[in-house]
C-alpha cells in the first residue's frame, strides 16, 4: 500500500511518544491528540477526527473489558477474604517453615510468586510484607534481600507472565493481531527464565549476609527494629465483638483452606488441559473459568461473613474491584486505541469506514515500507523489541507499553523471520519488568520499599544487574528456542 500523509503523521506521533517515554512523562495526552490528527488527515475532516477519538476509546474498551472484569472479581475476592481474616490465615503455616535465612529466601520467593500470580502483586504486597517478611528477617534474611525477592518474584516474574489473569498477554496479542495463548505460553517460559536467573544472582550476591538469628528484639539492628514496628502496626486489628470473632475464626479457617485448594485445582486443570492438547481454554475461556470460580468464592465468602447483609456487601466488593481495575488500567484504553488504529483489524471501526472500504494499517504499512532499511536478523529484532519494551516501562506503568510492543512485534516479525508471538512476549518482558516494579523507583516498587522501610532508589539500583541479566538471557534463549 502506498504511504499517505496520514501514515507519516502516525509515524511522527509514534516517534514522539517514544521520546516522551524516555523523559518519564505520560503519553495519554499526545496519543489522544495523535488519534485525532491521524484520523482527520486520513479522512480530510475535522469531524472524522473527533469521531475517531471516541471510537478508538470505545473499540479499545470493548476489546479490553474482559481484562477489567477479571481484575475486579479477583480484587473483590481478596477483599472478602480480608473481612474473614482468611488472607492472613493462608500464610500462617508458611511462617513455620522459615527456620533459617536460606529456606526463608525460597519460601518468600515461592509464596510471593504464587499469590501474585492469582491476585497481582500490588494488592498482595501488604499481606506478604506484614506477615511473611518479619518471619524471614527473624530467620536471618536481610530486609533489603527480602525486598528484592518480593519485587522480582511478584512484580517481575509473576506479573510479566500474568499467566492466570492473562491481562498482559491479551494486550500484547490484541495489538499484534495474534492468538493470546501463543503469547501467554511463551511469556510464561521467558518470565521463569528471567526470574530464576535474577533471583539466583540475588542469592549468590547476598548469601554471605544471610545468617541465622534467634529472632529476639535484641538481635535486630536499628533498621530491622524500625521495620518490625511498622509490621506490627500493620498487623494490629481493632476490637471486635465476640460473635464476629467466632464467625471469623470458623469461616476464616475454612476459606483459608478452600480458596488455595480451589485456585490450585484451577491451575492444575488448566495445565492438564493444555498439556493434553485440549482446546477448552483458548481465547477467553480460561479467563472465564478462573473468573467464574473466583465469583462463586466471592459470593460464598461474603455470605459467610455478612450473612443477610451480604445482599448489599457483595455490591461493595465488586465496586471496590472495579475502582481498583479502572485506576490501574484506565490509561491503557486511549493508548491501546491509538495503536489499534495502526492495525487493519481495528482501523475500519475507529475511522468509521464501510465494510467494503480499504482498511489502512498505518503501523504495519510503515514497517513494510521500511523493511529494506531494517536488518533482517532475529537477534536484532528481539533485542530491539526488548529495548523498546524497557523504554515504554520508564513511565512506571508496566502495561501501558504493551499495545506499542505488541503492534511493533506484529509488524516487524515477518521481515525478521521470527514468530510474532515470540516478539510480543519479549516486548512484554521488557515493558513489565521495567515499569511493573523492578527497575523503576517511581513504579509500584515504592510500595514494597515503603512497607519494608528501605530506599526505593537503592532497591531499584540493586535490582538492575540481576534483572537486566535475566532479560538478556531470556531474549537470547527465545531466539534459539523458537
Amino acid at each position: 500500500m502506498e504511504l499517505t500523509l496520514a501514515h507519516w503523521v502516525y509515524l511522527v506521533v509514534t516517534a514522539a511518544v517514544i521520546v516522551i517515554m524516555l523523559f518519564r512523562k505520560g503519553v495519554v495526552l499526545p496519543l489522544i491528540i495523535g488519534t485525532f490528527l491521524v484520523a482527520a488527515v486520513y479522512k480530510g475532516s475535522l469531524i472524522a477526527g473527533f469521531q475517531a477519538v471516541f471510537n478508538a476509546n470505545l473499540v479499545a474498551a470493548k476489546e479490553l473489558f474482559s481484562i477489567f472484569l477479571i481484575i475486579s472479581i479477583m480484587i473483590g475476592l481478596l477483599n472478602s477474604l480480608k473481612d474473614l481474616g482468611a488472607d492472613k490465615r493462608m500464610v500462617v503455616p508458611i511462617q513455620k517453615i522459615m527456620v533459617n535465612g536460606h529456606i526463608s529466601f525460597i519460601v518468600l520467593m515461592v509464596t510471593t510468586y504464587v499469590i501474585s500470580l492469582f491476585f497481582w502483586p500490588t494488592p498482595a504486597v501488604p499481606l506478604i510484607c506484614a506477615l511473611l517478611v518479619p518471619a524471614a528477617v527473624s530467620a536471618g534474611l536481610p530486609v533489603m534481600t527480602s525486598a528484592m525477592v518480593i519485587v522480582i518474584a511478584g512484580q517481575g516474574m509473576a506479573l510479566s507472565s500474568d499467566y492466570i489473569m492473562q491481562v498482559a498477554p491479551m494486550l500484547s496479542a490484541k495489538a499484534a493481531g495474534i492468538d493470546k495463548s501463543a503469547v501467554s505460553d511463551k511469556a510464561f517460559i521467558l518470565s521463569l527464565i528471567t526470574g530464576i536467573t535474577s533471583l539466583a544472582i540475588v542469592y549468590v550476591r547476598s548469601r554471605k549476609a544471610i545468617t541465622k538469628r534467634s529472632g529476639s528484639a535484641n538481635s535486630l539492628n536499628n533498621e530491622e527494629k524500625a521495620f518490625f514496628d511498622v509490621a506490627n502496626e500493620l498487623a494490629a486489628t481493632a476490637e471486635e465483638s465476640p460473635d464476629l470473632i467466632k464467625r471469623k475464626e470458623t469461616w476464616g479457617r475454612l476459606f483459608a483452606i478452600i480458596v488455595p485448594l480451589a485456585m490450585l485445582g484451577v491451575m492444575i486443570f488448566m495445565f492438564q488441559t493444555k498439556i493434553g492438547g485440549g482446546s477448552g481454554f483458548e481465547g477467553g475461556d480460561g479467563a472465564a473459568f478462573i473468573g467464574g470460580v473466583a465469583t462463586i468464592l466471592l459470593v460464598l465468602a461474603t455470605i459467610a461473613f455478612n450473612r443477610i447483609h451480604a445482599l448489599d456487601k457483595i455490591s461493595e466488593h465488586i465496586t471496590e474491584g472495579f475502582v481498583f481495575a479502572f485506576k490501574a488500567m484506565a490509561p491503557v484504553i486511549p493508548i491501546a486505541g491509538y495503536f489499534f488504529m495502526g492495525s487493519g483489524d481495528f482501523s475500519g471501526a475507529i475511522l468509521s469506514l464501510g465494510d467494503t472500504a480499504a482498511k489502512p494499517a498505518f503501523l504495519f504499512d510503515l514497517i513494510q515500507a521500511g523493511q529494506n532499511y531494517i536488518p533482517h536478523s532475529p537477534f536484532f529484532a528481539a533485542i530491539s523489541i526488548l529495548i523498546v519494551g524497557i523504554i515504554t516501562g520508564l513511565d512506571g506503568s508496566g502495561f501501558a507499553g504493551l499495545p506499542l510492543t505488541g503492534a511493533l512485534s506484529g509488524a516487524i516479525a515477518p521481515g525478521s523471520h521470527i514468530d510474532p508471538a515470540v516478539m510480543a512476549a519479549i516486548g512484554q518482558m521488557g515493558s513489565v519488568w521495567s515499569g511493573g516494579g523492578t527497575l523503576i523507583a517511581w513504579s509500584s516498587l515504592v510500595a514494597v520499599a515503603g512497607f519494608l522501610q528501605v530506599s526505593p532508589l537503592e532497591l531499584a539500583r540493586k535490582n538492575f544487574v540481576p534483572v537486566v541479566s535475566g532479560l538478556l538471557l531470556a531474549t537470547i534463549l527465545a531466539v534459539f528456542i523458537w
